[in-house]
């Protein structure tokens, strides 16, 4: 699976002398441990060090690393020692791209994905699941008076088309139905949420974004970009606060449950941002929990508030840029026509941008200029032109600095003079080999063709040129599944079982620090997080098996059975506690004591994970905080998150 190529990406061992640990194996600090794990393999992602027998922890932070009978001399009368059983440990997943403010909306909706995350395969599929909600959730659709259901995407529908609003009616007039396409780049709405959103014939495009209308001028209820991040939030302006908050919480246990122990906000904008730092001040966050909040927005905003630091386990890191859309959408800007796009469109079609080019250059400018971090969401070539042309210009005004870490979000469709720029230019990707998988086999057949396909998400040509890069799930596109992105970056094996682009295939170790080490070096956090390592921060993951001792074709069967976050378990899998079996059963009559009442008994035996069960409960009670979600609605609010 190793690109024949290969070399040690550039910085790899720089990073482990920053932080002052390549040290000789084993190294230890002398003290007593509050936590020891033993039993099974250590991965560390440390370069000096890379695998080890036993973990020493104390006070949330690693003290020893090395083998069995080193690390237990550090085992006292009051030390926890964890068996491994032959499982594997690993350093806590750090979230390269994803929006997991956003993943809890995902948790309140109905499931519209494709198998094998969901049922939905047709329209009919997709109508009968959006029945089923509403029956099951009929109380709440009732006090809230809308349905929203997320996950829905064309290439994977038989129809090979968007819902549209006759669809969605034939579902129900009585209530306004809204859905959020996989990517978040589009939506689909019923004639009574395009009569709440105010869209009518006579509804012009926005700058960005599409309505998209029949041959007699009528909208079809697909709303594209811009049109549908105005539609979407209109929406969503039911929530009051407290939903909000609720959102946030469900999201981030969402993460940990896949062994996350730092998660990314993406993209936000002030409100969101506020919201976010009340969870956190309540402990309501047991993940870190970083975002970038949008440049188009308020700069003066995130100059003010963008900080290295953590408060009560959140941050503001920087500045995000949205450049253009969904490639499996054909919303992406490409740099040649697409393969053979589904859909009403002209001759020529290239997508198009969400922002102009003076905006990209001005926002990158701006961020050079005030030592701001820049990431910058560009999935076609033709965005990456634009991208590549405003940090060129921006570096050659304010210099060559390689420590400035600005940050290419997806890079699906890059050229190889680009990925070349890139690594002239210190940009250091986050690209989303999780596609392969889940639309390989579409942008084989529709977006790039066969050829172009085969390098979608180019991992094996950043590690030919000894680059770093990290690798992400953009959840809740898809679910924020660690072991699926391993499996996708080292297989890159699609639906059908295609595999796209051998040569861009990497190794399991390769893969595993694009979770880690790498991840955290482009979140400016490296010398805290991302290894096993003395003095480093206890985030720590355990594996069902060594990832690196299966077979490739089965990393995906992998299971993450525990996430340790600064030495304290805040997930552990269900299966292993043997617990849901046992939880309190509900009426269903009051879904806020439910929810409550979950939650305490999972934790009063030792289980963090409270959104494994009766993820419909869940859903239940987020949905009865529906109201004004937003007290002070921005005039660019209205924009896509994502």
């Amino acid at each position: 699976m190793t690109p024949s190529k290969q070399r040690t990406p550039r910085l790899a061992m720089a990073i482990g002398m920053m932080m002052g640990t390549a040290l000789a194996w084993p190294v230890f600090a002398q003290d007593s441990a509050d936590r020891i794990f033993v039993g099974g393999p250590v991965l560390t992602m440390n370069d000096a060090q890379p695998r080890a027998e036993a973990v020493a922890v104390k006070d949330g932070k690693i003290i020893a690393v090395g083998s069995r009978d080193e690390v237990m001399k550090f085992k006292t009368e009051g030390t926890e020692v964890t068996e491994l059983d032959g499982r594997a440990l690993v350093p806590g997943f750090f979230d390269a791209h994803g929006h997991v403010f956003i993943g809890g909306i995902q948790a309140m909706t109905a499931n519209l994905l494709a198998p094998p995350d969901g049922n939905v395969t047709d329209i009919a599929s997709l109508q009968q699941v959006l029945r089923d909600w509403i029956a099951e959730n009929k109380g709440t659709v009732e006090k809230t008076g809308i349905v929203m259901g997320f996950g829905y995407d064309k290439s994977t529908i038989a129809e090979l088309r968007d819902p549209t609003r006759a669809d969605l009616d034939a579902v129900s007039t009585e209530y306004p139905i809204y859905l959020i396409h996989q990517s978040g780049h589009m939506g689909a709405a019923n004639s009574k949420a395009l009569e709440i959103i105010g869209i009518t014939r006579d509804s012009p495009n926005p700058p960005g974004g599409v309505i998209v209308k029949d041959a007699s001028g009528e909208p079809t209820g697909v709303l594209e970009e811009n049109a549908h991040g105005a539609g979407w939030i209109k929406m969503m302006s039911a929530v009051d606060r407290d939903g909000m908050k609720a959102i946030a919480r469900a999201g981030s246990e969402l993460w940990a449950s896949f062994g996350y122990t730092t998660a990314e906000e993406g993209r936000s904008i002030q409100p969101q941002v506020e919201v976010m730092e009340e969870v956190a001040a309540e402990g309501g966050f047991k993940v870190d929990v970083v975002t970038y909040a949008d440049v188009l927005v308020d700069r003066d905003y995130i100059k003010a508030k963008a900080s290295p630091d953590y408060k009560s386990r959140f941050r503001l890191a920087g500045a995000k840029l949205t450049i253009d859309g969904s490639p499996q959408g054909f919303t992406s800007f490409r740099d040649r026509p697409y393969h053979n796009p589904v859909g009403d469109y002209p001759p020529g079609y290239r997508g198009y941008t969400s922002a102009t080019d003076e905006q990209v250059v001005d926002a990158v400018d701006w961020a050079f200029d005030n030592d701001v971090q820049i990431i910058t969401h560009a999935n076609g070539e033709g965005a990456s032109d634009i991208l590549i042309a405003a940090i060129d210009a921006a570096t050659q005004k304010h210099g060559d600095d390689a420590n400035r870490r600005p940050v290419l979000i997806h890079g699906q469709f890059l050229r190889e003079d680009q990925v070349d720029a890139y690594n002239r230019l210190h940009v250091i990707p986050s690209l989303f080999p999780m596609h392969t998988f889940y639309w390989g086999d579409w942008h084989r057949d529709h977006t790039v063709g066969p050829d172009l396909a085969d390098n979608i998400s180019p991992t094996g040509w950043l590690v030919e040129r000894g680059m770093i890069f990290s690798s992400h799930t953009d959840a809740p596109v898809a679910f924020p599944d660690s072991m699926r992105v391993l499996d996708a970056t080292v297989t890159r094996r699609s639906r059908t079982g295609d595999i796209l682009g051998p040569d861009q295939r990497v190794d399991v170790m390769t893969a595993l620090k694009a979770m880690t080490i790498w991840p955290a070096y482009h979140h400016f956090e490296d010398k805290t997080k991302g290894s096993v390592e003395v003095g480093k921060l206890a985030d720590l993951v355990i594996l069902s098996a060594d990832p690196t001792a299966v077979d490739p074709e089965t990393l995906d069967q992998l299971k993450v059975t525990e996430t340790v976050k600064e030495g304290e378990s805040i997930y552990v899998a269900a299966e292993k506690q043997g617990l849901l079996n046992y939880l309190p059963q509900h009426d269903g009559k009051d879904p806020l004591t439910d929810f409550l009442q979950d939650q305490a008994y999972l934790a009063d035996h030792g289980h963090a994970g409270g959104t494994e069960h009766g993820p419909a409960c869940v859903a239940e009670f987020m949905l009865t905080v529906f109201k004004p979600a937003f007290s002070s609605p921005q005039k660019d609010s209205e924009q896509d998150v994502f």
